[in-house]
Order: C-alpha cells, then structure tokens, then sequence
C-alpha cells in the first residue's frame, strides 16, 4: 500500500510527515547514501515508523492543539507560536511570535520524521526506535572479563538528541515535564 502523506490538508489516514521523495532529496542533499539502497517499500515502512515514533514521544509536547479532532497525526496545528516568546508588557517591537499556519506541516518537522526514518531497524518488531522495557534495569552486569554498572535511574532506552533539538521550538517543556491541564 502507497504511503499516504500529511500535507498540511488533514489528510484521511494519513500515515506520515515526510514522502518518500522528501527522503530521498533530504538523504542525496547531505550525502546519506544508506537511503538510497532501501526499497521503496522499506523507506515507507521507516517513515512510517518514525512518525509513529513522533506521536509516542511528542504528542503531549507540542505546542498548540491539532487542527482537527479527527485527524490521525498531530500536525498540522492551530495556535502553535514560535519564538521570540512573549514575556509580558510593555513588549520590545522585534518580540512578536511568529504564528505557524495551520495548514501546513513545518519543514523541521518533515526532516525530524526522514532523521529518525535512517534510524529504524526494519528487523525489531518495535522498529529499534522505542523498544518495550522488560523487567528491572541492570545496576551491575560481568561477563567473563567485561563488567558494566549503569549510574542508578540512568536511562537505557535510546534518546535522540538531535531530533529534540530539532523539534525544540515547537515543542513545550522537556521529557521530563508536560503541561499541567486543571480540568
């Protein structure tokens, strides 16, 4: 089945952020050759495992809310404004925020789903990009010579450093804290 791609429009099923051809011109601009030698068919099931992965770990971070109630992915949105932040009155005449059009799906947010498509593994069953924790993390592991001791509460799933600097202004809090929402 073709990847079916957000536009901006809230596209029916929409699958992912970025296309194929997104991919393609995004990895050949910045000489990632390992794209090139995927299948069409493995470039779209990598798509769509890092949007899936975007919904996972961004979707009570981003700023503003989804354009519609009914849409599958999170973008495009409404009231998402970027920096310079506002900080009070009386406001400096270059601090306006700029307003993101909410028919639209950002760049940065097409190039972070094509970065974390290169960093699927098509061979696990959770895609390599979130997997699944099982049981209590190691504090203290010797094999033979080898020994390794993990600081305590230190994180053993992968953490995507680029991609959160990347999405960083369109983004609230950390992934650490969310908004607090009084009801």
């Amino acid at each position: 089945m073709a990847l079916i791609v957000e536009d901006g429009t809230v596209v029916a099923n929409a699958e992912s952020y970025a296309s194929v051809s997104d991919a393609d011109a995004y990895c050949a601009n910045r000489g990632i050759t390992a794209w090139a030698g995927y299948s069409t068919a493995q470039k779209e099931q990598r798509l769509r495992r890092a949007t899936d992965y975007m919904i996972e770990m961004y979707r009570q971070r981003w700023k503003g809310v989804r354009y519609n109630a009914s849409q599958l992915l999170d973008w495009p949105r409404a009231y998402v404004f970027l920096s310079p932040a506002l900080t009070g009155p009386p406001y400096p005449a270059d601090s306006a925020p700029y307003s993101v059009p909410n028919n639209i799906v950002p760049e940065l947010v097409k190039r972070a789903c094509i970065e974390l498509a290169l960093r699927v593994k098509l061979t696990e069953v959770s895609g390599g990009l979130l997997p699944d924790q099982t049981g209590p993390q190691v504090l203290s592991e010797t094999v033979g010579p080898i020994s390794t001791t993990y600081a305590p509460y230190a994180k053993q799933e992968p953490q995507y450093s680029s991609i959160d600097a990347m999405l960083a202004e369109f983004l609230t809090g950390n992934s650490f804290n969310v908004p607090l929402v009084r009801v």
